[in-house]
């Protein structure tokens, strides 16, 4: 697996220690890969803020859709509380609901005094059809399970895995990618991570630290004048932080998602649904105000000033760039339904098109 810093390619900011969303403690992600037979290209992705232990703990949370034409359950009740638990788990289209149960049969297995309030898990999609047979009911509820059960902390393995396996991006094939970003403030030092599922883009549109280069790859373009118009299929991030947040501005936070998704050249199809999600696990504790009949109690929230967050944006727009770039790079090409293929991005000649920009001792030959 490749990845953008590894060719040298000259990226802004300070990263954690994995280069990951993982590098926020408590994070973990697992994967479910569903490869089978000449058709099914789909599989599973779950995110754990708090990690296993802790999944019921709610974190202050917001949400921003750039392009409604997509789905993610749950935030209905993410606007009215600002409060995130349970497993975060992306997929395809046409998969949410079973992943949806999912989510419910694992809490229900694992913490049944939770399962016995009331759960609305948080699931994301992409549209993975047109490698996958996306109609056939091949994502079961028990894949969404074991992607949870898989979920881990370190290195994140990107590109054809979990929910982005049968995935696309400007014309290549795509998949998953994270970055993630250290933010000092005062004596503290907090981590920025981004997860995405990218499946958008269309090849004339790709830019690569600041260079126009899907206009030098525009051959080798089997999915040009598909079905699907250029650019469709959509995008899901997830942005993760340890620093002290209130809900509102973890949607702050969700906000900035599509200006590191523009340093990479999309100009946000009507055909793809661009949602994001943030959320912070400062203030553990808090946002778990008992039932009406119990104690009344009070709760108080820590947060950093809002006068104080741009360098906070600033660790989002540059960890979403290089998580595109990692899901591009990290991605194999995959022939999927119908014979249908999906080429991966050249690198030799992505190098050659950056030119200077790239360290020579990190040139492909």
């Amino acid at each position: 697996m490749t990845r953008a810093r590894e060719l040298g390619l000259p990226l802004p900011g300070r990263t954690g220690p994995d280069n990951a969303i993982t590098d926020v403690p408590g994070v973990e992600v697992g994967y479910t890969t569903l490869i089978e037979g000449e058709s099914v290209r789909t599989g599973v992705t779950a995110l754990l803020p708090r990690g296993r232990a802790d999944f019921e703990v709610p974190c202050a949370a917001g949400w921003f859709s750039l392009n409604g034409n997509g789905e993610m359950t749950g935030t209905s009740w993410l606007s009215e509380t600002g409060s995130l638990r349970l497993p975060v788990l992306i997929t395809n289209t046409h998969a949410v609901g079973t992943c949806h149960r999912g989510v419910i049969d694992w809490v229900a297995r694992e913490k049944p005094e939770v399962a016995a309030e009331w759960l609305l898990p948080v699931v994301a999609e992409t549209w993975d059809g047109y490698l996958n047979d996306i109609n056939g009911p091949h994502v079961r509820p028990e894949h969404a399970v074991a992607a949870i059960d898989a979920a881990r902390p370190g290195p994140v393995t990107e590109g054809s895995v979990g929910g982005g396996t049968g995935m696309n991006c400007y014309g290549f094939k795509g998949g998953n990618g994270t970055s993630s970003r250290l933010v000092d403030y005062g004596a503290d030092t907090y981590t920025v991570g981004a997860f995405l599922q990218a499946n958008f883009g269309a090849r004339k549109e790709l830019t690569v630290c600041g260079v126009p280069v899907g206009r030098s790859l525009t051959d080798d373009d089997p999915m040009d004048g598909h079905d699907s118009p250029a650019g469709a299929g959509s995008v899901i991030v997830v942005v993760a932080t340890d620093a002290p947040l209130l809900p509102l501005q973890c949607t702050a936070l969700a906000r900035r998602v599509p200006l590191g998704l523009a340093r990479t050249g999309t100009t946000g199809s009507h055909f793809s649904g661009d949602i994001f999600l943030a959320f912070s696990t400062g203030n553990p504790g808090a946002l778990t105000s008992g039932f009406p009949g119990e104690e009344p109690v009070y709760e108080s929230m820590r947060f950093i000033p809002w006068s104080r967050l741009d360098v906070f944006y600033e660790a989002v727009v540059e960890a979403v760039e290089e998580a595109v770039l990692n899901a591009l790079l990290g991605a194999e090409s995959m022939v999927g339904r119908e014979g249908r293929r999906s080429p991966a991005i050249p690198v030799a000649r992505l190098l050659d098109l950056l030119g200077t920009q790239v360290s020579p001792a990190n040139r492909v030959e």
